[in-house]
């Protein structure tokens, strides 16, 4: 077992292996310890919307192949109020740019499959990690394999292991920087083998509560309504489902929508969170271990590429280049375009959520700014401007 690396990698979800694979073609060695089955990673279902900087990182990767060749090109997307039906075109605002769906497991997948083929150090299965004088300039973390102990010497940590990690623990309390949001519902979400109802994503702001049309494939939809906090996935069934969202949805669309057995049925809570404290020492987190965003605006494996585009081109910096100075210039950079996120995935939420504590003059302001931001060329041009994601910024 490999007992030294120049970056240790804590996660192998989408953004330690991406992380991992940019290093690995930069010739930079790193391992990934990984607590979990391969097969247990893939099993997670996630989002599917890739913004225009997430795409081209994977592609630098050396793993869009299957990316382009099978994922959906999405040149607008859709929104409704109470049943009435509005189209944002994304690239006539945005300079031609535009969001591909696919899948999150997919992109999982393609990533597995390149490091396999570059030969990559991923540890499965790697119990009770602990990260050991992340202050000095010799840090390294033990973990456990198949019952023994094991100790990885690096130079630096990248914590990529999301919110219940080891890795933001592993952060004096005295120097965590946190802010969070909890919302008082969830999205109860079904992904079924039938037909996507629209060629885009329809988001539906309704009376009776919020609900997303989406999907993965052709053949394969995901969709989403907003439910209590309170309720348990025993609380539903499909055909409740189904009823539910046809009520939700433009009633044109509730006529054509094809339904069938649930493949997988599920409620996310929804919450925003920031750790400010993204750089301490020689660890650096990344993704969830850094923030949460609820999946309204499809910001949070993108905002995990964002990070990760920037850690890559750090450490390019530090090994090619010496350039240690710059450490500092990650967390700010990262900040700077996580806030950005993290305000259009807020304002996304409140404007197309039902909040029963809200009385009759909330629901009516909510549908003024709805109109205002759909009627509007400035509106749509910020709607769109955020949707597809802000640049990433160049480290200098």
């Amino acid at each position: 077992m490999k007992n030294k690396t120049q970056v240790a990698i804590i996660g192998a979800g989408p953004s330690g292996l991406l992380l991992g694979q940019l290093l690995t073609k930069a010739g930079i060695d790193n391992v990934i310890l990984e607590r979990q089955t391969g097969e247990y990673v893939l099993g997670r279902i996630r989002a599917g919307v890739l913004e225009q900087g997430t795409v081209n990182l994977i592609r630098e990767s050396g793993a869009g192949e299957r990316m382009d060749k099978e994922g959906l090109i999405h040149i607008g997307t859709d929104f409704s109020f109470q049943g009435e039906h509005f189209h944002v075109d994304l690239e006539k605002y945005t300079d031609g740019k535009h969001v591909v769906v696919y899948g999150q497991t997919e992109v999982t997948r393609d990533l597995m499959q390149a490091r396999e083929q570059t030969g990559g150090i991923t540890i499965y299965q790697a119990q009770k990690v602990e990260l050991h004088d992340i202050e000095s300039d010799t840090p390294y973390v033990t973990y456990e394999h198949q019952g023994e102990l094991h100790r990885l010497d690096c130079d630096y940590i990248a914590g990529c292991d999301g919110f219940h990690g080891v890795s933001r623990k592993s952060i004096p309390d005295n120097q965590l920087e946190e802010y969070e949001k909890v919302y008082p519902f969830g999205w109860l979400g079904l992904m079924s083998d039938t037909p996507p109802v629209n060629e885009e994503l329809v988001y539906c702001a309704h009376e009776r509560g919020f609900a997303l049309c989406s999907m993965r494939s052709p053949t394969r939809s995901r969709y989403y309504i907003q439910v209590p906090d309170t309720d348990k996935i025993e609380d539903w069934n499909e055909e409740k489902f189904w009823d539910e969202l046809k009520q939700r949805i433009p009633p044109e669309m509730a006529e054509r929508l094809v339904t069938g057995p649930a493949i997988e049925m599920s409620i996310a809570p929804l919450r925003s969170y920031v750790c400010e404290t993204m750089q301490y020492g020689r660890l650096f987190l990344l993704g969830d271990a850094a923030h949460i965003v609820p999946p309204t605006g499809a910001k949070g494996l993108n905002l995990a590429a964002s990070d990760v585009d920037t850690a890559y081109r750090l450490f390019v910096k530090i090994y090619q280049d010496q350039r240690t100075d710059l450490i500092p210039r990650y967390q700010e950079i990262c900040l700077a375009r996580t806030w950005k996120a993290v305000r259009f995935s807020w304002w996304m939420t409140m404007l197309l959520h039902r909040f029963h504590s809200a009385g009759r003059f909330d629901f009516r302001a909510q549908q003024a700014e709805f109109d205002y931001f759909i009627h509007s060329e400035a509106g749509k041009a910020t709607i769109a401007e955020n949707y597809v994601g802000l640049p990433f910024e160049a480290l200098e």
